[in-house]
């Protein structure tokens, strides 16, 4: 896989991206990463980027012009591109695990107040990653990046990402290690039982339980559908359906080991602000 970011601070990337999973992943030739100055494309003496809105009002608003150079520049034939915005799409692990099928991803990063709403026609998908502001589209990018390149092949092992929150429409069931009991707190008996279809019983029940206390929207489900799990026309609760992916311009579809929970994140919904995306 291809990555390819249009940003005006190109030096934030890879950043966070060089350690740990995704490190090993961009250090094994499994996907590669470029970050790309905006103002390579300016206009003028200044290399402007931006300017003020029609209308009237605060801040200042990134220009159709050098968006389109850019694209023009780097998208290439298979160039799936993704605008970080507000109003896009909420960023969720079944939009994850659709961009890891892609060869070749672009994001764009928006600053200041905005895009120019030409620029969205330039694109194929918008995306955000939560309801609270930033300063700019790059760290939903960077979070947006690690989701995908964790799920690549050869990143970590494949059993690490098969039962994580939100792959079956759940949170992650609970999990412990050693000691087996600290500070008057067991490992629940189960666990050391040896009963592997016990064990399984339990964590299911126990993501059932998590879920419906922390996140009880995942367990909405369609009209004339009950129970957890894949529905009738194969849609998991939580899960975003093929057929409504919002991609913006026909014909451009694209085509270990065990991880300790400190490396893994699972990442939160909703649009933020202008800027952040």
């Amino acid at each position: 896989m291809r990555i390819d970011v249009i940003t005006l601070f190109p030096a934030l990337f890879p950043g966070p991206l060089a350690e740990s999973i995704p490190g090993r992943a961009l250090g094994r030739g499994i996907a590669e990463l470029h970050s790309h100055d905006l103002r390579r494309w300016g206009l003028g003496r200044h290399r402007s980027v931006d300017d003020y809105t029609y209308g009237g009002g605060a801040g200042m608003v990134l220009r159709p012009e050098p968006v389109a150079a850019a694209l023009d520049a780097v998208r290439g034939d298979d160039g799936f591109v993704i605008l970080m915005d507000p109003g896009g799409e909420r960023f969720t692990q079944a939009r994850a695990q659709d961009l890891a099928g892609r060869p070749h991803l672009v994001l764009v990063c928006p600053r200041y107040e905005g895009v120019d709403d030409r620029i969205r026609g330039m694109v194929d998908l918008e995306l955000s990653i939560g309801d609270y502001v930033l300063s700019g589209g790059e760290l939903p990018a960077l979070v947006v990046i690690d989701a995908v390149l964790r799920l690549l092949p050869g990143a970590i092992d494949a059993a690490s990402t098969g039962e994580e929150s939100f792959v079956e429409g759940l949170l992650e069931y609970p999990q412990y290690t050693r000691p087996p009991v600290f500070r008057g707190q067991a490992v629940p008996e189960v666990l050391v039982s040896g009963d592997h279809a016990a064990v399984a019983r339990w964590r299911r029940e126990q993501a059932l339980e998590r879920t419906r206390r922390r996140r009880p929207d995942l367990l909405d489900l369609p009209a004339g559908t009950s129970g957890v799990g894949p529905t009738p026309g194969g849609r998991v609760p939580g899960a975003m359906p093929a057929s409504t992916e919002p991609v913006r311009r026909a014909g451009r579809r694209g085509r270990g080991r065990r991880v300790d929970d400190a490396e893994r994140w699972d990442a939160g919904n909703g649009p933020p602000d202008r800027s952040a995306g």
